[in-house]
């Protein structure tokens, strides 16, 4: 729900997210993955290259490796979760459409 990047749930649990690893920890943590992943989304996007990517922008998934990401994630993340964000010096803005362009 961090970055909204699709992928199977065991791979979450394998691999943990290759974006958000650091402060998620979700590999090898099935536990975390339930409460930090949503199986609810809408829309697909496929970013080739992030970096060059105005969807990407758009979407604030600049600076995130290449992949198939959702447009809008059902959820949030419990909120011991949202403070090891700002902890690690990143900033939550969630997925599901609740914070607007000129909020975030």
């Amino acid at each position: 729900m961090v970055c909204s990047i699709v992928q199977v749930q065991q791979r979450f649990i394998r691999e943990g997210c290759p974006n958000c690893e650091t402060f998620l920890g979700l590999q090898n943590h099935p536990d975390q993955v339930q409460e930090c992943t949503s199986q609810v989304f809408e829309g697909l996007i496929t970013l080739a290259d992030p970096t060059k990517s105005w969807v990407a922008r758009w979407q604030r998934l600049d600076g995130y490796v290449p992949g198939v990401y959702a447009v809008k994630v059902v959820g949030q993340l419990p909120e011991e979760t949202v403070q090891n964000i700002e902890d690690a010096g990143g900033r939550y803005i969630p997925r599901d459409g609740t914070v607007h362009d000129d909020d975030a």
